[in-house]
């Protein structure tokens, strides 16, 4: 009896169609692999330098029932003016006073004392959030 070869002799005929497939999958997958890491490195890379200006509550102090002294870190490019959104709760978490300040100083580090008007006591302030506005000068 003679045995029945069931496959086609090794490297005589070319790569196989499995071949050919396995090889088109290793590159779609490696040019997708690439594409999302270059999507996901542009959006961090555009939230943190997109990030112009940012500051920090280092304390506060309730002066009165219509009165908060707030002591912000604000840090930005010098060339930039920000714009720094605060609010303040009272002890239901109502809001009870919101006010924008102004920094247009010409320096990356501004520590400053500003003084939040209340329409109630505050127990609490918040800090929205920062911009940058315009150049300064």
């Amino acid at each position: 009896m003679s045995a029945v070869r069931e496959g086609l002799p090794e490297g005589r005929y070319g790569r196989s169609a499995d071949e050919r497939a396995d090889r088109k999958l290793k590159v779609v997958g490696s040019v997708l692999g690439v594409g999302l890491l270059a999507v996901v490195g542009w959006i961090g890379w555009d939230y943190v330098g997109g990030q112009a200006v940012s500051a920090e509550v280092i304390k506060f102090q309730i002066v009165s029932d219509s009165e908060v002294k707030v002591h912000l870190e604000v840090r930005k490019d010098a060339s930039v003016t920000g714009v720094c959104t605060l609010s303040s709760q009272d002890k239901e978490h109502g809001e009870v006073g919101r006010a924008d300040f102004t920094f247009a100083q010409r320096a990356g580090r501004v520590d400053e004392m500003v003084t939040l008007k209340t329409t109630g006591r505050a127990t609490m302030i918040e800090l929205v959030g920062c911009q940058a506005t315009a150049s300064a000068g």
